[in-house]
C-alpha cells in the first residue's frame, strides 16, 4: 500500500506539474489592430432555451466585428417550449444575417447532428460553435480574426468560464471548471492537446469535411468538441492551437442544482472511455486514481488499518499542486474570488470525481430533457 501511495502521488505531481508548466508555455494572445477579413459562420444549436436566446441575440448584436463578415445559424433541436417563437421575436428587426433551421437527426448524438446540419447550411469557410446559454464578448470575432491572420490555424480552441455569483455551490463549480480549462491550456502547452469546449471552438469547414465530421464517434451523444479535436490533432497537429486571449473568453453559467451538476459531470465522464488519445486516457486514469487513493487511505486511516501520515502525504501534495494550477488559471480568467472556497471544495472533490466516474460506467444520464446511456 505504501508503494502504491508513493507511485500514484508521484505520477499526479508530475502530471499536474506538467500542466502548470504548459499553462505558462502558452503565451497570452493580445490582438493587434488588423483589417477584418475572415468570414465566419456561427452555429448555435438550441433546445428549450427560450429564456436564454434573447441574451445571446443581444450579445451577437453587440459584437464589434463587421456585420457583413459573419452569419448566425440557429439550429432548433426539437424544442418543446416556445424557443423558436421567442427567437423570431427578438430577431425582428435585426441587422444580423441569421437563419433558423431544424436539426436533421441522423445519429444518437443530437448536438453533433445539429452542428452537421448547420455546417451544411453555412456559406463561410470558418465555423464557430457556441451554446445558446452563453454570453459572447464584444471583441470575440475580432480576436479570432486576428489570431487566424497571425497563425496557420485550421482549428482553434477558445477559453470559456462560468459567470456567476460567489456562493459555495457556484464557486465549487467554478473551481471544477477552472481545473478543466487549466488542463486544456496546459495540455496544449506540452503539445498533448486533448480537451476543448464546444461553447468556444472554431475550425475550417474544409477541415471538418476532411475529417468526415463526427463519423466514428456519432454513436456517443456527447463530445462534439473533444472527438473532433482528437481527429484534428491526429491529422493536422501543427494547425491546431489554443487561443489564450482574454478578449475571447466566452461566459456560460453553472448548473442551478446539485442534481443537474452531477448529471453534467456524469455526461462529461462518460466520454473518457471513448478517448482515442493516449494522453487523455492517461490523464483521466491518474486523476481518478489520485482521488480514489485519497478516499481509500482516509478510510483505512479512520479504521486504524493505515497510519495517518499516509493520508497527510498525498493530501498535502495534491493540495499544493492543485492550488498552484488553479491560482494561475483563476488569475487569467479573473476569478480569484472563488479561491476562497478552495479548501472545502478540495476536500469534496475526490468524492464527486469517483462518484461521477462510477456512474458513467454503470448508469445513464439526463441532458436537455433526454436520457442517454453511458
Amino acid at each position: 500500500m505504501i508503494v502504491t501511495v508513493f507511485i500514484i502521488s508521484l505520477l499526479y505531481l508530475l502530471l499536474i506539474g506538467a500542466f502548470l508548466w504548459g499553462f505558462h508555455k502558452i503565451r497570452r494572445f493580445r490582438p493587434k489592430a488588423v483589417n477584418p477579413k475572415t468570414t465566419f459562420s456561427i452555429i448555435i444549436p438550441f433546445r428549450n432555451e427560450a429564456g436564454n436566446l434573447p441574451r445571446i441575440v443581444s450579445a451577437l448584436r453587440e459584437l464589434a466585428y463587421p456585420k457583413h463578415l459573419f452569419e448566425v445559424i440557429f439550429v432548433d433541436d426539437a424544442s418543446t417550449d416556445n424557443s423558436v417563437d421567442r427567437l423570431n421575436e427578438v430577431l425582428s428587426p435585426s441587422p444580423l444575417d441569421t437563419t433558423i433551421i431544424k436539426n436533421n437527426r441522423m445519429t444518437p448524438a443530437p448536438k453533433k447532428d445539429a452542428i452537421t446540419t448547420g455546417i451544411a447550411t453555412s456559406k463561410y469557410e470558418w465555423v464557430i460553435t457556441t451554446d445558446a446559454d452563453c454570453v459572447l464578448p464584444r471583441y470575440w470575432l475580432n480576436s479570432y480574426d486576428a489570431f487566424i491572420q497571425h497563425t496557420n490555424s485550421q482549428c482553434i480552441v477558445g477559453p470559456v468560464r462560468f459567470y456567476t455569483k460567489a456562493n459555495f455551490f457556484n464557486s465549487f463549480q467554478v473551481l471544477d471548471f477552472l481545473s478543466l480549462q487549466a488542463t486544456a491550456i496546459g495540455a496544449f502547452g506540452i503539445r498533448q492537446p486533448f480537451l476543448s469546449n464546444g461553447a468556444n471552438l472554431a475550425y475550417t469547414k474544409s477541415l471538418f469535411h476532411q475529417l468526415q465530421g463526427f463519423e466514428g464517434n456519432d454513436h456517443i451523444a456527447s463530445g462534439d468538441d473533444i472527438f473532433l479535436l482528437e481527429k484534428a490533432v491526429r491529422t493536422h497537429p501543427g494547425a491546431v492551437h489554443y487561443m489564450k486571449c482574454k478578449a475571447a473568453i466566452v461566459n456560460t453559467f453553472p448548473e442551478p442544482t446539485w442534481r443537474n451538476y452531477l448529471q453534467q459531470r456524469i455526461r462529461w465522464a462518460s466520454k473518457a472511455k471513448a478517448y482515442n488519445n493516449w494522453f487523455g486516457k492517461f490523464t483521466g486514469a491518474v486523476v481518478l486514481s489520485m482521488n480514489a487513493l485519497i478516499i481509500i487511505v482516509a478510510g483505512f486511516s479512520v479504521t486504524g488499518l493505515l497510519s495517518f501520515e499516509y493520508v497527510v502525504f498525498p493530501l498535502i501534495l495534491k493540495l499544493s499542486i492543485d492550488f498552484s494550477l488553479l491560482y494561475v488559471t483563476a488569475l487569467f480568467f479573473d476569478q480569484q474570488r472563488h479561491l476562497k472556497q478552495f479548501l472545502i471544495s478540495f476536500l469534496m472533490y475526490p468524492f464527486v470525481t469517483v462518484y461521477s466516474a462510477l456512474m458513467a460506467l454503470f448508469s445513464s444520464y439526463s441532458w436537455k430533457g433526454r436520457t442517454f446511456k453511458t
